[in-house]
């Protein structure tokens, strides 16, 4: 086999493992429809994202036992998020990627109770242990927030806010991204930062 021949199968055997890598894990795109999916929530009522439309939907991946987490929930910072969604008609969806026997993962009744505990505000918690929904939007890490606006278009994903640590005392410093984004789709206006780096641990995927 000459040299070409074999840097052609070469770069066509890699091009099969990206397109594969593709597929596996996708990227939803900015000013696009939101990747719709069914799911079942920890009360075990089926949800369809699609429901949503004419309203304002924040998916926020998370995972308890992570530290970036654990900041933004016993700082209270999330679940005062969600709460002033809430009261604004925002559907706030917890969803929860990691496969079983992994960091993060867990059922509903545990789901419950750490919302509770945490005195959390979503409207509802989706455990995906297959992965197939954080595949679909891309989701990398815990926390990674993406929102989608009443027509059912991806308007933000990214970061929670612009200081990627798990010290509580940055939040203070930090612009909170998520809250900067709601307040522009409230006043009718593009999200100024619709694309940040997400920062936290990685999505304890199955695989």
């Amino acid at each position: 086999m000459s040299s070409t021949i074999k840097q052609l199968v070469k770069a066509a055997v890699t091009a099969g493992f990206l397109a594969a890598a593709s597929a596996a894990m996708a990227n939803a795109e900015l000013n696009k429809p939101a990747p719709a999916f069914d799911a079942v929530w920890v009360d075990g009522k089926p949800l369809n994202l699609d429901a949503y439309k004419g309203k304002t939907v924040v998916l926020e991946w998370t995972n308890h036992k992570c530290p970036f987490v654990e900041k933004h929930y016993e700082s209270g910072n999330i679940p005062n998020l969600q709460k002033d969604a809430a009261a604004k008609g925002v559907v706030w969806l917890q969803v929860v990627s990691s496969a079983p026997g992994k960091q993060g993962h867990v059922d509903s009744e545990t789901a419950r109770k750490l919302n509770a505990e945490r005195n959390a505000a979503p409207a509802a918690t989706l455990l995906d242990s297959t992965g197939k929904i954080g595949k679909l939007y891309g989701a990398q890490t815990t926390p990674h927030i993406f929102i989608v606006d009443a027509a059912g278009q991806l308007v933000y994903k990214g970061g929670i806010d612009s200081i990627p640590t798990a010290d509580k005392d940055d939040l203070p410093k930090a612009e909170n991204y998520v809250a900067a984004a709601l307040a522009s789709i409230r006043a009718g206006k593009p999200v100024a930062k619709a694309s940040t780096k997400p920062y936290g641990c990685s999505i304890k995927y199955a695989g």
